[in-house]
């Protein structure tokens, strides 16, 4: 899949063939044979830009994204467009996964100056890199009163000798005032309470009722929004808001869980649902996206106690080891929405390989099934439970293009209890019924030509994927996914980190005979933050301590490259990249969380772990920088409002002092006991009596503390202040909730 290629060869001998073919991003692959002179980001590019005294055309987006696809078809396929591109500007291709600081850069001034944003994004430069119109998608022609790109392209050709200097200054003085994030003189860290109240209301306010989530349509997973309510939860448990914080979030996880946003047959979740009910998805399937639902799900299940969630965060899982997993222990980033209907089809269709018709499902589920009412096949019973329509299920308002007619996106309509008794089954015999069919389809599935692979490799969703095999792995207590995080461990340290140069790499490659490519692109904020994260989640996980030593020295190394000294916070990117225009901080949190509402989570952290006081007062620095934000709209920052909580509620240290092995019944019985709480402010770590060792030499408490009648010990700490030791889980688990 790194070469570009989706499958068997559909066309002859390119005609055209352009830099990009020398890439090995695969978003920039799949525009190598454009007739387009694309350059990729870089100085040969800038250089040709000033020499020639030509605009850049800059484009940006990613080998998973539908309307980028759709724009190439149209726009970037096209001769007479490649032709006028190519004579009047110096092209630019960008892949936003590969350069998410360009995008960045960019995407801020696209939604200052046109109210909105997305990809495919579109910006036209000077040869100095100002940017002077954006837009995102273009029709190829004049559409009603939306212009054309060839329209735009003639009227930039026709004005780019005016003057525009005085205008891009104008210009770049405003963005660079209205993103600019820092702490004021004398300024505090706002009130914990205050804000998460607020984020509270500003969500509850969003709340859908009838289907959960936090909008009608289009409907994103926002795992940020549901990890903040259930924190909410934790600490506000015997209030009427704690108590309607936590219905919305299990009720939204439900609703998504039984939706076509979820691939009831080849498991995962698509990026989002185009309707109200997480009906009908886009498609594509994004690493970040499973890794933070895993996360979500396995939350869920400690605060509810319901096997369903513990299952769903699973499910997640099982996909991202079969689908998503590279030999060397890295995870790919997405799988696409478009692909071939049929062998022998021309034409990619978005969801073709996840719909099925009601004839496909007749003819795969013939059976009878004996002790039905009535002559019932599987099919019927299938059919029944997932609402498959002999005409599709799919309303022509979320199939604009009629690439879903008469097809059917799986959803379950009906609880087991009620299918069962509809058709005189028992719910045992029900659940045996549909994971057989479910089998079936899947194995039909994997028959039908797969859509594109992205296998590029990023640190930072890789940090969040290993998160969530370390958290899931954790809670359930299943040694196996512990084990592929750790896999997942190593190869971050072994093709994602430069030892010499003391720096994370942003990202790598499947090479053509398998083997790890590294990019050399240097590492950016979310990358270090991610990354530091899962190894936190990991350490606690499994409790090896080279993991925490490793999070640390990452956690130093990022001081050094992205904090800003003079208003505190840090910089998404190198504040001293001479291409970039504007040093930023991202103040949301959005499909992914934001890098400095996780790093000021992981700064508390690993001072709780390494006794570290500097690392509490800069993490309370950064919240102050974005105290404007927090207070105002706090619902922009969920996942940064939980390290305001955690600021004000304070970690509990809970330190197992163990006797004998690590692995011994006690020990476990204690480590479980914890596991299975969420506890949104706790730190865990086992005393193994080791007082050389890391743990020791950094937190000489742990010296103090002792084991009780020879049984493993635990010892839950506040504010330096450790309550008497516990040797019974029942008796942990009560100190634990007070």
């Amino acid at each position: 899949m790194a070469s570009g290629s989706d499958g068997p060869d559909r066309s002859e001998t390119p005609k055209h063939t352009n830099r990009l073919s020398k890439e090995k991003s695969s978003y920039l692959l799949q525009h190598a044979h454009n007739p387009v002179d694309w350059y990729p980001w870089g100085q040969e590019a800038f250089d040709k830009a000033k020499s020639e005294d030509k605009p850049i055309f800059l484009s940006v987006g990613y080998s998973t994204c539908h309307w980028c696809h759709v724009m190439e078809r149209e726009s970037f396929e096209d001769e007479e467009v490649g032709k006028i591109l190519s004579k009047n500007f110096v092209c630019i291709k960008v892949d936003r996964e590969e350069r998410p600081d360009v995008d960045k850069v960019y995407m801020t001034f696209v939604q200052a100056t046109s109210g909105g944003g997305g990809w495919p994004m579109s910006v036209w430069l000077t040869p100095d890199l100002k940017p002077f119109i954006g837009g995102t998608y273009f029709p190829p022609r004049d559409s009603g009163r939306r212009p054309g790109l060839k329209t735009v392209l003639l009227r930039i050709i026709e004005q780019v000798r005016a003057e525009k200097n005085s205008y891009f200054k104008l210009v770049l003085e405003a963005l660079r005032k209205g993103t600019e994030i820092s702490a004021s003189p004398g300024e505090t860290l706002p009130s914990g309470p205050d804000v998460a109240n607020r984020c509270y209301q500003q969500l509850a306010h969003s709340y859908e009722e009838e289907y959960g989530g936090f909008r009608e349509a289009p409907k994103f997973p926002s795992p940020v929004n549901l990890m903040f309510l259930m924190s909410f939860w934790a600490v506000n448990r015997a209030s009427s808001e704690g108590a309607e914080a936590l219905r919305m979030v299990l009720h939204t996880l439900r609703m998504m869980a039984q939706g076509g946003i979820h691939d009831h047959v080849a498991q995962g979740f698509h990026r989002y649902s185009t309707d109200s009910s997480w009906h009908v998805p886009h498609f594509e399937k994004m690493l970040y996206d499973q890794g933070q639902l895993a996360v979500t799900y396995i939350t869920a299940y400690q605060v509810s106690g319901e096997r369903i969630f513990a299952d769903v965060a699973r499910d997640v899982l099982l996909y991202v080891s079969r689908d998503l997993s590279d030999m060397s222990g890295g995870f790919y980033s997405a799988e696409d929405a478009d692909s071939f209907p049929t062998v022998e089809s021309i034409e990619k269709r978005e969801g073709a390989f996840c719909v099925w018709t009601a004839g496909e499902i007749r003819e795969l589920l013939p059976d009878i099934v004996k002790g039905a009412t009535g002559a019932i096949t599987q099919a019927n019973i299938f059919m029944h439970h997932y609402g498959v329509k002999e005409q599709g299920n799919v309303d022509p308002a979320q199939d604009p293009h009629g690439e879903l007619q008469g097809q059917n996106v799986l959803i379950v309509r009906y609880s087991v209890e009620l299918t069962a008794a509809h058709f005189g089954i028992s719910v045992d015999r029900l659940s045996e019924l549909l994971s057989d069919a479910r089998a079936k389809l899947a194995e039909v599935r994997r028959a039908r030509p797969p859509p594109h692979l992205d296998t590029k490799m990023l640190a930072s969703w890789n940090g969040l994927m290993l998160s969530g095999f370390a958290r899931v792995g954790a809670v359930l207590g299943d040694k196996a996914l512990l084990e592929r995080a750790e896999r997942a461990a190593c190869f971050l340290r072994e093709h994602l980190w430069d030892e010499e140069g003391q720096r994370i790499l942003h990202s790598c490659y499947r090479g053509d005979n398998m083997e790890v490519d590294a990019s050399p692109i240097a590492g950016f904020l979310d990358d270090y933050a991610f990354v530091v994260c899962g190894l936190l989640d990991l350490f606690e996980a499994t409790q090896r301590v080279h993991w925490l030593q490793w999070a640390e020295e990452l956690q130093l190394r990022q001081d050094q490259l992205f904090w800003d000294s003079q208003g505190s916070g840090y910089f998404c990117s190198d504040p001293s990249d001479p291409t970039l225009l504007l040093a930023l901080k991202q103040d949301q949190d959005g499909a992914e969380p934001s890098a400095n509402s996780v790093s000021a989570m992981n700064l508390l952290r690993l001072s709780h772990h390494t006794g570290r006081q500097d690392w509490i007062q800069r993490s309370q620095q950064l919240l102050t920088a974005f105290s404007d934000r927090l207070i105002k709209v706090p619902v922009a920052l969920p996942d940064m409002v939980r390290s305001v909580m955690a600021q004000h509620y304070t970690l509990k240290q809970v330190t197992i002092v163990i006797c004998g092995q690590p692995d011994a019944e006690d020990t476990a019985s204690l480590i479980s006991c914890v596991n299975s709480l969420f506890l949104p402010h706790k730190v865990l770590m086992l005393a193994d009596g080791n007082t050389e060792g890391f743990l020791y030499q950094r937190l000489p408490i742990l010296s103090t503390l002792v084991s009780q009648d020879g049984k493993a010990t635990a010892y839950v700490c506040e504010n330096f202040a450790c309550a008497l030791p516990v040797t019974c889980p029942q008796e942990l688990r009560r100190l634990l909730l007070e």
